[in-house]
């Protein structure tokens, strides 16, 4: 009877040793999996922050060359050896570089603050057919150039909405200036909309450019993602455009989906709101104290 409990015992403790050696073993793969994930995303981390670091000295530097470039050749000008036709084209590709320059430090400035929970809106009932009309003017000349067409198919009037004017500028300034750049020439860029009874809104931006892989997809939605992260990539630019759309337009309440094939192009669809959603989440914000950007409505 005694061996027979020496045994039972003898045999409890065994298995009690190999637990504890097997969840030992456990905890240490699981160790080795963690630290090696973390290692992996730290590695994958420092790519996208030097790939982002150089992108951007490019993009700082190249318009900053310009400018100090034909400054120098104007200043240095003997009088009369220039004629008038040189120093306003000479002032134009100084007054293009400037502002080229002021857009890049604005979206790095932009995500910054969104990132941060700073962004506010100034919110008012808008046109928006209006706002999208001035975007599609002001992206006319580079689609003329860049061999695109433009297919303006809204109807006479849209259903206002209640959001920022110079922020929603943004937002269709940034998804029809990758439209078109996306682009191949010959092909072409369709903006249409859809309301609802609700006076809810949808504008699609629709492309036949190059269009994206879902993978590609995904890093082009991530603040500073590159595509094409290399240095010869075929069209420059920050990263920033998408995200920053997308960020603003959640802002306003709404949402940016985007969709797109390989080869046969991308399809950006925005669904704003009725006009009375900022105001009911900025009372609603000042009753419950909520942590919402809408900001003050005049």
């Amino acid at each position: 009877m005694l061996q027979g409990a020496y045994g039972i015992s003898k045999s409890n403790a065994l298995l009690h040793e190999y637990s504890s050696l097997m969840a030992e073993a456990v905890l240490r793969e699981r160790t080795r999996v963690a630290e090696h994930t973390a290692r992996i995303e730290s590695e994958l981390a420092s790519k996208v922050k030097s790939e982002f670091i150089s992108n951007m000295s490019h993009e700082l530097r190249t318009p900053l060359n310009t400018v100090i470039g034909f400054s120098k050749i104007l200043a240095n000008q003997q009088s009369g050896a220039m004629d008038a036709e040189q120093v306003i084209e000479y002032a134009n590709l100084i007054n293009d570089a400037a502002a080229h320059l002021l857009t890049v430090i604005n979206d790095i400035l932009d995500i910054s603050k969104i990132q941060a929970g700073s962004y506010t809106l100034d919110a008012r009932e808008l046109d928006v057919k209006e706002i999208l009309s001035r975007q599609i003017e002001a992206i006319s000349n580079d689609a003329a150039a860049a061999q695109v067409a433009i297919e303006n198919l809204l109807p006479e009037a849209l259903p206002p909405i209640r959001g920022d004017d110079g922020k929603l500028a943004q937002i269709f300034g940034n998804l029809l200036s990758n439209a078109v750049k996306f682009t191949l020439p010959g092909g072409k860029v369709e903006i249409e909309s859809r309301s609802s009874q609700d006076e809810s809104l949808t504008i699609i931006i629709r492309d036949t450019g190059v269009g994206m892989t879902p993978e590609e997809l995904a890093i082009a939605l991530e603040p500073f993602g590159q595509v094409d992260g290399s240095r010869t990539r075929w069209r420059e630019g920050t990263g920033l455009g998408l995200p920053i759309a997308k960020s603003l337009t959640e802002l306003h309440g709404g949402t940016l989906n985007i969709r797109s094939e390989k080869d046969a192009g991308t399809e950006a669809v925005l669904h704003f709101p009725s006009r009375n959603y900022l105001s009911i989440a900025a009372a609603r914000d000042a009753v419950f104290g909520g942590g919402g950007k809408a900001g003050g409505s005049r």
